[in-house]
């Protein structure tokens, strides 16, 4: 603990009440090769990010990787920087001062206030909590923006939370928001994303013949050592196409459908493997069946940043048209959209509940915000298993949940059936 004075905490003055903290992943702060150097440095020296041990990592790391990679990729970043700077920075800025205008319309000007911070690169999370804790924030929620919660993101997040304020005499009450895959407001967010770009671009007659559901990959590895994170993306996958009534192509009704849907993981790094099916190998896969238009939405990303603006439009597109495909299109991120202003705000008010700002809610506004999902009981994991083990065989892929031997032993039933044709 920092043993010199703390001068923020003062009896006398009003305090704001309510902090609240955005948080997302980051971004270089200069579009050259130092500014991504710097980055990378500290993005890849996280032991949730990389989980190989330090001896071998810092070698790879930096005899390797930082002294190239940050010249290779250098030419990506320009393509989708602004006047303004980093996209991701940009998209933040518009949330927090988004989300900021809809606290003060709902619990008052004054009492409550929005801070960003990133994990890696300015602004920080140490210094958007130091931010909140000069203003006399009394009380902190903190709102990492990633649907689909996973160790080396919300779970290194936390971690930094932790270390931010271990030196801070005075430690307020936290509530952390560890995702939000399975929100009604946020699938329904998505779903009308792509209603509206549907409409905006060519209505029913443009509708693709397939739309891809792409997800940020991870390493196999953290899925079988226990990170929920691929399974919290499936559930958004079923869950959004649910909303939009689009069967899955694997299905039988799949391939009768105007427009069908699949899951996908992008963004791989390194030679190990990863969750599949890959997004590069699918719209290869896809292009090479006759496939000639498909649309990508990517609902891990809360704003569009390089993984959406230039690997997906330009590195996937490419991908598809070199193995016959016609058209791919990217559904935008919904980044600082109204509905997922909206959303966040819900995210907020809820983890307020309890708090004295339940006071300034009006009640039409409490009572929007009980929670849709209940608890989970024997029967929804069963049902949870049957649907991994279902999707397992579509990918054609080893089962990693049963409920019983047999429920084991009839999935890989399925997948040799499947395999032997």
């Amino acid at each position: 603990m920092d043993r010199s004075p703390d001068k923020s905490f003062c009896h006398a003055k009003k305090p704001i009440g309510l902090g609240v903290l955005i948080a997302n992943l980051g971004s270089p702060s200069v579009c050259t090769a130092q500014g991504l150097r710097s980055f990378y440095a500290e993005f890849l020296a996280d032991r949730r990010v990389i989980e190989v041990p330090r001896i071998i990592w810092n070698c790879i790391l930096y005899g390797f990787i930082l002294p190239f990679r940050p010249y290779a990729i250098l030419p990506q970043y320009k393509k989708v920087w602004t006047d303004e700077g980093s996209p991701l920075l940009v998209i933040s800025e518009q949330q927090k001062v988004a989300l900021q205008a809809r606290l003060d319309k709902t619990l008052g000007a004054g009492n409550a206030l929005v801070a960003v911070g990133m994990r890696y690169g300015q602004p920080s999370l140490a210094g958007a909590l130091e931010e909140l804790k000069a203003a006399g924030c009394e009380r902190l929620i903190v709102l990492p923006l990633y649907p689909q919660p996973a160790a080396p993101t919300s779970g290194s997040t936390f971690d930094a939370l932790g270390d931010a304020m271990r030196s801070w005499r005075h430690v307020p009450p936290v509530r952390f928001v560890a995702g939000y895959a399975d929100e009604p407001a946020f699938v329904q967010a998505l779903a009308r994303s792509v209603r509206q770009f549907w409409a905006a671009n060519g209505g029913d007659a443009e509708r693709p013949q397939r739309l891809l559901i792409s997800f940020h990959g991870v390493p196999r590895s953290t899925l079988l050592a226990g990170d929920p994170y691929h399974c919290w993306c499936v559930k958004t996958a079923r869950l959004l196409a649910d909303e939009l009534a689009l069967p899955h192509y694997a299905d039988t009704d799949g391939a009768k459908a105007r427009t069908n849907y699949a899951i996908s993981f992008q963004s791989r790094f390194g030679f190990a493997e990863w969750v599949r099916p890959y997004s590069d190998a699918s719209l290869e896969q896809f292009g090479d069946d006759g496939l000639e238009t498909v649309d990508i939405i990517a609902p891990a990303f809360s704003a569009d940043c390089l993984e959406t603006l230039e690997e997906i439009t330009i590195q996937l597109a490419e991908t598809f048209h070199e193995h016959g495909g016609k058209r791919l299109r990217y559904i935008p991120a919904l980044n600082a959209d109204d509905d997922a202003i909206a959303l966040y705000e819900q995210l907020v008010l809820r983890n307020a509940l309890g708090w004295p700002e339940q006071h300034l809610m009006s009640a039409e506004c409490i009572e929007s915000l009980a929670p849709s999902q209940r608890p989970r009981t024997e029967a929804d994991c069963i049902a949870a298993r049957r649907r991994a083990n279902a999707l397992a065989a579509q990918l054609e892929q080893e089962p990693l949940a049963a409920d019983t031997v047999d429920d084991a032993g009839e999935a890989k039933q399925t997948l040799k059936q499947k395999k032997d044709k």
